[in-house]
């Protein structure tokens, strides 16, 4: 792997900021200094860093699972300071972004075009991350009489606002012959719909990840999965300032990279090995997670590319899809929050 050589530039950390262009904005930016302060961003999740002025603040959602990626891949002790996030959705790390508080993001295709639709985005997306759509359902209780999708009509269902559970769900509903207005829409953070759907107070719950995992553990059933209808497109997107430096591009191309090469070396003969640290941070059975890993890489393997035509088409898409639902009031193009500035060093970085 290349090094990164050392620049006199100040950390994408500790730089001198743009200051919001909205007051909201301001207030997004307590919340989400207050939301890292709570993740314990800064506590045990840095790469190694000995002498580098960069440190990238990035975003993880569910559990810290590129930290721990690394680690096991002995690939953590980057020349330049990490420090992993914990958020609970794509969409509160782009917020994070947005406020200046987080300098990387990873998410799905959807929480950009929330992001960027007051037409004033400060980010790019610069990679595109190839993975699995497995995890992403429509759960009813366990002991529900909710078999389908076409049985939810004025039925109270829980979602993941601005993320691929909102885009799933709406789809779902369409080819069950519903609309939105058909149900009693409510968007819940991924724990409280996992608390709401046990307690009864929603008839079922469109989540991901762990969500899911903890729904079916307790009895939960699929009545509808995104499986085929998400892209299986997972974006990085990189604040404007952090793409200003370029030791902040060459580190973010460096560690992207690594997490490609990561995939790569759990690929080979070592994933049972890594089902135990998965088990560990999801409180599932190791055979459940080594299950659920060969299963991902099986329907689609897990790697880090640069951003292309085809995949901005695919957001593209998204993006319209929200505007037909009226979650998006305006057109939005977009490229126009999508860079290549990050691909020569991405590519150098991924061939190495």
């Amino acid at each position: 792997m290349k090094g990164i050589t050392r620049m006199s530039r100040p950390p994408a950390r500790s730089r001198p900021r743009r200051a919001p262009a909205r007051t909201a904005l301001a207030a997004v930016m307590a919340l989400a200094a207050g939301a890292l302060s709570a993740c314990g961003g800064a506590a045990g999740a840095d790469g190694g860093g000995k002498g580098s002025s960069v440190t990238l603040r990035v975003g993880a959602t569910g559990w810290k699972k590129e930290e721990a990626l690394l680690k096991f891949a002995h690939l953590a002790d980057t020349p330049y300071q990490v420090k992993w996030n914990l958020f609970q959705g794509g969409d509160r790390q782009l917020e994070a972004v947005r406020a200046g508080a987080l300098d990387v993001a990873s998410s799905s295709e959807i929480p950009p075009v929330f992001a960027a639709a007051d037409g004033k985005p400060n980010f790019k997306v610069v990679a595109v991350e190839r993975g699995n759509t497995l995890n992403q359902e429509v759960v009813a209780p366990k002991g529900s009489p909710v078999t389908s999708m076409s049985q939810l009509r004025g039925k109270k269902v829980g979602y993941v606002k601005n993320t691929t559970a909102h885009y799933f769900l709406y789809d779902l509903l369409k080819r069950a012959g519903l609309g939105w207005d058909d149900i009693e829409a409510a968007p819940l953070d991924p724990d409280k719909g996992i608390a709401a759907l046990n307690g009864g107070s929603i008839d079922a719950f469109a989540g991901y990840g762990n969500a899911v995992i903890t729904a079916h553990q307790r009895g939960a059933r699929t009545i509808g999965s995104g499986k085929d209808i998400l892209s299986g497109n997972f974006l990085w997107t990189a604040s404007d300032d952090t793409l200003g430096g370029a030791a902040e591009r060459k580190a973010l191309a460096d560690l992207l990279a690594r997490i490609d090469k990561a995939y790569a070396y759990v690929r080979d003969g070592r994933q049972k090995e890594y089902a135990k640290v998965m088990a560990a941070a999801t409180h599932q059975p190791v055979g459940q997670a080594l299950e659920e890993f060969t299963a991902g890489e099986a329907q689609r393997r897990t790697g880090i590319r640069p951003v292309s035509a085809g995949a901005t088409a695919s957001e593209q898409k998204v993006a319209d899809a929200f505007g037909d639902l009226g979650a998006v009031k305006r057109k939005l193009t977009v490229s126009g929050f999508w860079s290549d500035r990050l691909t020569p060093h991405l590519r150098r970085e991924l061939t190495s």
